[in-house]
């Protein structure tokens, strides 16, 4: 079996996981403040995320916090049914199972990101 070739024209993973970042943050109401502290990054570098001169590298923090946070979507994504209002809701609310705290505060920091995956990959694999 040959492996297929990598062509100019494919996008590299990169390239790929900024994209997906940037659509994540969108899609849940994600300022780029809180994108920066979420990933550890400054807000000029978030700038340049934007603007698509900085791709995020695979050997950084930066990659496997924004790799969380897009599980975060994906999850919060099946359970809301795909409601964009229904995951910014649930984001920005209180939530007792994090002591009353918001899920988008807790994000900030990468304990609270894993919790917060953790969370709803536990909601989701119930049925």
């Amino acid at each position: 079996m040959q492996q297929a070739k990598y062509t100019n024209d494919q996008p590299d993973r990169q390239e790929v996981l900024s994209k997906a970042l940037l659509r994540t943050a969108v899609y849940l109401g994600i300022t780029n403040a809180r994108l920066g502290r979420v990933l550890g990054l400054s807000p000029a570098t978030i700038s340049r995320l934007h603007g698509g001169t900085y791709l995020l590298s695979g050997s950084r923090k930066e990659w496997e916090l924004a790799v969380l946070l897009v599980r975060l979507f994906r999850s919060l994504d099946s359970i809301t049914g795909g409601s964009k209002e229904t995951a910014r809701t649930w984001l920005n609310s209180e939530n007792e199972a994090f002591a009353g705290r918001k899920p988008v505060e807790l994000i900030e920091t990468a304990e609270g990101l894993v919790r917060v995956v953790a969370y709803l990959d536990a909601s989701r694999g119930i049925v």
